[in-house]
């Protein structure tokens, strides 16, 4: 099986947890016997082939006002005209056609469709192959892809929004199947008439274990508790929330922020924090970063598609705080490995925090359970499984009917102790 894989970003450009998975399927496939071919935009005009870890990788010059992987933030007129463009850019299919033409896949894998819009459809299939498209964000929802607005995680579609998105869920109908990396994003975006003639799955994003094998369970003790985020620095990431929360507490504690953002949203909220409570400390690998910590907070006020970020910190045995949204739920269950708050009640994130701060027992107890609590989600192998078998009965044309069920389950429940 010949595999072409298609997305808006790929290594070393990396926006997200979504890049990572990618990746993962892309190296993986390709280990297992199939041949993968990998499509993604880039800053460079034209179609620039190139190999990367013995994978072959076209990066197509993105036809817009800009490439959309960039610090700095473009004024709103530009953006507001980049999102336009992207309803349906004509001018990207020519790459889609042109390595459809060259490379003869048997099936396309398509995952974040920034930049391409769902103009890939429709050159997938006046090729005649078939698409198996994969929800990592909200994109088909919302020009942003976050369905967040004003501060707010948005409860259903705005009108602005609506219009951008009138003729994709009609579109949608040449899918011939969809991937959820939660039960949350699938069930959110089908619900607005999505993939309706598409077999459907859940398979969650997972990691490999073998980054956090020398992770070992964290020790009693006493003083100085260290708090971190890592991730993007962006409004809908909650560090706004995070700081104030944080900085409210007389703790004996630090916060360290960890990521890269916009370089405005930067100044801004680092113009908010006291530099002898909040440390940032700019980019950093994962595994590192989590090693020098005693507590992950992802304080997220949209709704996370996932957020592999939680897996991580799991798999690193800490404790985590996150907030009760989107896809998170899915892996921190509250009191077995981590705690739940909610923007809803914004005291809840600094009752969270000292929470654990006091109660050392807790804290321990959360940590020890910690990885077990994410066993499904460190085996790369199975998720592997899921998407070939995928790749596979859809190759051979089997109807939604005839599909076994691949949905990925949540990890067996274990009741937690009472504090």
């Amino acid at each position: 099986m010949k595999v072409l894989l298609l997305h808006s970003l790929y290594a070393p450009h990396i926006g997200g947890g979504a890049e990572i998975v990618v990746r993962q399927l892309a190296e993986g496939l390709q280990a297992r016997g199939c041949e993968v071919v990998v499509l993604a935009t880039g800053p460079r005009a034209g179609l620039n082939p190139e190999h990367l870890d013995g994978l072959l990788v076209y990066r197509a010059g993105l036809s817009n006002f800009y490439w959309h992987f960039t610090q700095a933030k473009p004024n709103r007129l530009l953006r507001l005209g980049w999102h336009l463009r992207d309803r349906y850019n004509r001018s990207m299919r020519q790459h889609v056609r042109d390595v459809i033409a060259h490379e003869e896949p048997h099936i396309v894998l398509c995952n974040n469709l920034t930049g391409w819009s769902i103009s890939a459809w429709d050159e997938i299939s006046a090729a005649g192959l078939p698409i198996v498209q994969v929800l990592h964000d909200l994109y088909l929802l919302c020009p942003k892809d976050t369905m967040f607005n004003n501060g707010r995680s948005c409860e259903r579609q705005c009108g602005m929004c609506a219009a951008f998105r009138r003729p994709h869920a009609a579109a949608s109908a040449q899918v011939a199947a969809v991937i959820g990396v939660s039960r949350f994003v699938l069930e959110r975006i089908t619900a607005e008439g999505y993939f309706a003639q598409a077999s459907q799955h859940v398979v969650h994003n997972c990691i490999d274990p073998r980054a956090s094998i020398s992770a070992l369970p964290r020790p009693h003790h006493s003083g100085l508790l260290r708090f971190g985020y890592i991730g993007t620095l962006s409004e809908n990431k909650g560090l706004s929330w995070l700081i104030e929360q944080f900085q409210a507490l007389s703790i004996n504690a630090t916060l360290e922020i960890a990521g890269r953002g916009k370089l405005d949203y930067e100044a801004e909220i680092k113009g908010r924090a006291d530099p002898s409570k909040v440390r940032f400390v700019g980019y950093q690998p994962s595994e590192r970063f989590m090693q020098g910590i005693d507590v992950l907070v992802i304080p997220s006020i949209w709704a996370e598609p996932f957020g592999l970020v939680a897996v991580e910190g799991c798999a690193q045995h800490l404790p985590i705080i996150a907030t009760n949204m989107g896809g998170l739920p899915e892996i921190i269950q509250d009191n077995l490995n981590g705690l739940l708050c909610t923007p809803a009640d914004p005291d809840s994130l600094g009752r969270a925090m000292l929470k654990l701060y006091l109660d050392s027992d807790l804290r321990q107890r959360l940590s020890e359970q910690a990885r077990s609590s994410v066993a499904a989600f460190l085996n790369t192998e199975r998720m592997l499984d899921q998407y070939q078998t995928i790749l596979s009965s859809t190759l051979n044309g089997r109807s939604a009917n005839d599909e076994p069920d691949f949905t990925d389950h949540f990890p067996p429940q274990v009741e937690p102790a009472r504090d």
